[in-house]
């Protein structure tokens, strides 16, 4: 039998600022070589279990720790954190915050330089890690012009150069396109098969970590363990849907057709269900099932007309693009990683300033606008989260540009306090921010610039990090304001939300527009899939399989029906 590497007894845990436990008599053991997911919505205690396995906990968060945490067989109360960083290698969701080096060999060579590694020993280890990880064509890079896959990579390195045995993955796909993340899951099963490390991956992006073999998965919810089973008979029962985690899409698109999954279907994979049982009635769902399409505004709001932009002349960032947004409308910016999806959004905000053609607001070319100026019609949500916070408290923060525009005391209170309730944040309003997950402070984040009633809400990744419920939450009131007329475009490599919410999809490929049409249409065009490092949904896998010749169809049909049944 194998060797358990980490074993929670009775464990618990309260934080010093909290009123109760955040962890309840945690009773678990991951053995030797397992590569295990743990899933749960925001507040289930997922983050604090990683907390107590890399030591974070009790030597960073302060609280009362009861029970017993052994990894390879010793307390972790009686090691220190460097000792335990030994054992526990964490690769976290934002790579940026985990970089210390000038260039990628510095950053993965960083603690091998702090234990005194002879320089010789460490370049070779160095070298070798960076094959393992494949990353060894960017040693010389900077960290930080790499692309998000790329960072992966060398964070992934810089905690196996002293071969840890546990590797911990915190959201490793929230900041990475659709390719890319299943290129980062492919690279973690690699790691696996060539290390027999043990895994453990948290992520909210269920359907894309069940692309790679999970020997198990544990589900948490309110801060206990509810569910401890496999892959087929997790998807074989309601666990996910009673705490409100987002199936796989196949998965629910069966449901819907009135199929009862069985663990023997072995549905673990849309490539590996047997649909025998099921085809005729996802079948005939599918015929009966009739789109309700709604009708767009048509009176353009923004246009970007023929627009360059770089940064010296031997490259382009944006190289000729057009595209039109109407009024009212919801729109995905879609695209890989570097393609300039972001460079767009700081370009209409006044961030930078083209080098050709237009930015026009209701017909008016806005290039000579101040950000400030701007500022009073179009808002904007950054990716990170920490580019944007500037308070100490979520109150403060989230008042701070109605503060500036003069908003008397009373209505700025109400204000806030009414959008902090919509974003999910309202319990939290007195807490300070450094308090928060990464998570929590994108919905901060996003609160600070909903409370000032943009004209044109521009969001860059809003759901990366959120649980179900917070991103249902959150694109429900969205949808909400592009009722009252808001344009809303959204930055995203979440294909769900962008078959959910938008009708239209622009997608950007090195920094031009190569796609402007709807998203399911998007998404059913392996071309334009394969150019903008997007990913096949499983909804047209699944129509595939089933011998639906209509996928794009039965794609528009599911989202249709899928939003009318959860709103």
């Amino acid at each position: 039998m194998k060797d358990a590497m980490i074993e929670f007894s009775n464990f618990s845990f309260q934080y010093k600022a909290q009123s109760k436990p955040t962890l309840h008599t945690i009773d678990l053991s991951i053995y030797e070589g397992e590569k295990v997911l743990i899933v749960g919505p925001s507040g289930s205690g997922k983050s604090t279990i990683s907390h107590c396995l890399n030591g974070l906990i009790p030597y960073f968060y302060d609280g009362e720790m009861t029970g017993s945490l052994k990894i390879k067989g010793e307390e972790t109360r009686e090691q220190s954190i460097f000792d335990l960083s030994f054992h526990v290698g964490t690769v976290l969701q934002d790579p940026d915050a985990q970089f210390i080096g000038l260039t990628v060999a510095e950053d993965i060579g960083f603690k091998l330089e702090n234990t005194g590694v002879h320089q010789q020993e460490m370049i070779e280890t160095v070298k070798k890690v960076s094959q393992l990880v494949g990353i060894e064509k960017h040693l010389n890079a900077a960290p930080h012009q790499l692309s998000g896959g790329q960072k992966q990579r060398v964070t992934l390195g810089g905690v196996m150069v002293d071969q840890a045995n546990i590797l911990l993955f915190d959201e490793p796909l929230a900041n990475l396109d659709p390719a890319t993340g299943k290129i980062a899951m492919d690279l973690i099963d690699d790691i696996h098969q060539k290390t027999n490390s043990t895994i453990i991956i948290i992520e909210h992006r269920l359907e894309e970590v069940l692309q790679i073999d999970i020997d198990r998965i544990i589900v948490m919810n309110e801060g206990r363990i509810i569910a401890d089973v496999s892959t087929n008979e997790l998807l074989s029962s309601n666990i996910l849907q009673s705490v409100g985690i987002r199936e796989p899409l196949y998965i629910t698109a069966l449901k819907y057709a009135g199929c009862n999954i069985d663990q023997s279907s072995n549905p673990k994979k849309v490539d590996t269900i047997n649909l025998d049982s099921y085809i005729d009635r996802l079948t005939n769902w599918f015929n009966r099932e009739n789109d309700q399409v709604g009708t767009e505004d048509e009176d353009t709001v923004l246009e970007i007309k023929n627009l360059d932009f770089s940064y010296d002349k031997s490259k382009k960032i944006i190289n000729h693009v057009s595209f039109k947004v109407q009024k009212g409308e919801m729109v995905s910016i879609v695209g890989k990683n570097g393609a300039g999806k972001s460079t767009i959004s700081k370009l209409i905000c006044g961030f930078y300033q083209p080098t050709n053609g237009q930015i026009l607001l209701k017909g008016k070319d806005i290039r000579s606008l101040s950000i400030k100026e701007r500022a009073e019609f179009i808002g904007i949500v950054l990716q990170n989260p920490n580019q944007m916070i500037s308070q100490t408290s979520i109150f403060d923060e989230v008042g701070l540009g109605l503060k500036y525009r003069g908003i008397p005391q009373e209505e700025m209170k109400v204000r806030v306090l009414n959008t902090l309730k919509i974003c999910g944040l309202y319990e939290f309003r007195n807490w300070p921010i450094s308090a928060l997950s990464f998570g929590q402070k994108k919905r901060v984040t996003i609160a600070s610039v909903l409370v000032l009633n943009p004209e044109i809400l521009i969001l860059d990744e809003p759901t990366a990090g959120q649980d179900y419920k917070h991103y249902n939450e959150m694109m429900e009131f969205l949808k909400q304001l592009q009722s009252k007329g808001i344009t809303i475009i959204l930055i995203t490599h979440d294909m769900h939300l962008m078959l959910e919410y938008t009708k239209r999809a622009i997608v950007f490929s090195e920094g031009a527009v190569i796609a402007d049409d709807t998203a399911a249409s998007i998404l059913t065009n392996r071309e334009i899939i394969k150019q903008a490092n997007l990913k096949e949904t499983s909804l047209q896998k699944l129509a595939n399989k089933a011998n639906i010749v209509n996928a794009d169809e039965f794609v528009r049909k599911f989202i249709e029906f899928d939003r009318r049944v959860r709103v």
